[in-house]
Parts: C-alpha cells; structure tokens; sequence
C-alpha cells in the first residue's frame, strides 16, 4: 500500500508542478487522481480540499478539511492540514477558530512544520488585532535562522509578548 500511495502522490505532485493547468483544470484532475482512493480516504481529502483552497474556493476547501482531519491522517500531513484548514477559516472569518488550531499546533512540543505553523500563527493573530503577538511568534521563529544577532532578536520577541 505504501508504494501505491507513494505512486498516487508523485502524480499528485505533477499536477501541483504542471504551470499549463489553470485552478479548474487541477481540481478537476486531483478529484479523479482522488476517487483512486476513495471518498473517504483522509490524504485524497486533503488533496482536494488543497486544489479548492489554491482556487479560492475556501468554502469547498473547508469541509473536505476538516473530514480528512476526522479519518486521521499522518503527523505531517496532519499538520499540513491543520495550517490549511486555519488559514482558510481565517479568510473566511472564523478568526478565533483559526487562532485556537494554531495556537494548538504551536505550543505542541516537536511538532513538524514548526516554523510554518508560527507564520500562520503570526497572520492569524494579526488578522485578531494582535500584531505585536504576532510579530513575537514570527521574530521567535526566525531567531534560530539568523547567523547573528540571534540572542538580541530572541530577547526582542520575549519583551514584545510582555508589552
């Protein structure tokens, strides 16, 4: 099953990568690439809910989602998922929501896609009206990265948290 899924999502991947497909095309390609799998395997759910989600479709994105949330998906995807589907709430206006999944995914120890999870983070608590919070969670991110200054800019995002 492994090296079918492995096959499934190198074609899923192409798709992704191929600049001659305009958002319609690519949905209507990853739905047939996804009913392979069917319709309730969580990564096809999370592909489709992908392809809507980069169409702007955030309200078809947002259901399929939360389904492949609910079938359980691997860490990695999982989080994927979880970045994803509260950046699409947070465009839709479920801002609090969209801060709660973050929130959550943040403050887990040794979560995968750390880094990305803080950047949304950071745009979500901005979007709530909290931009110094969100610059402390973004600068506290990039902090580790930097090859200097790197004491300074952490110092820096804890003293924004205590403002």
């Amino acid at each position: 099953m492994a090296d079918s899924l492995h096959d499934w999502q190198h074609r899923i991947d192409a798709l992704w990568q191929d600049p001659s497909l305009d958002d319609r095309e690519r949905i209507v390609r990853i739905d047939a690439l996804a009913s392979e799998r069917g319709e309730d395997d969580p990564v096809a759910l999370f592909e489709r809910a992908g392809a809507r989600d980069s169409a702007g479709l955030e309200a078809d994105a947002e259901p399929l989602y939360r389904r492949a949330i609910e079938l359980g998906l691997d860490e990695d995807r999982r989080t994927q998922t979880v970045i994803q589907l509260a950046s699409t709430i947070r465009n839709l206006g479920k801002t609090e929501e969209a801060l709660t999944l973050l929130r959550d995914e943040y403050e887990r120890e040794g979560g995968p896609l750390r880094d990305e999870v803080a950047a949304f983070y950071a745009l979500a608590l901005a979007s709530a009206g909290d931009p110094q919070r969100g610059l402390s969670v973004a600068l506290t991110a990039l902090a580790p990265h930097l090859t200097r200054y790197t004491r300074s800019v952490s110092g820096y995002a804890a003293a924004l948290q205590d403002d």
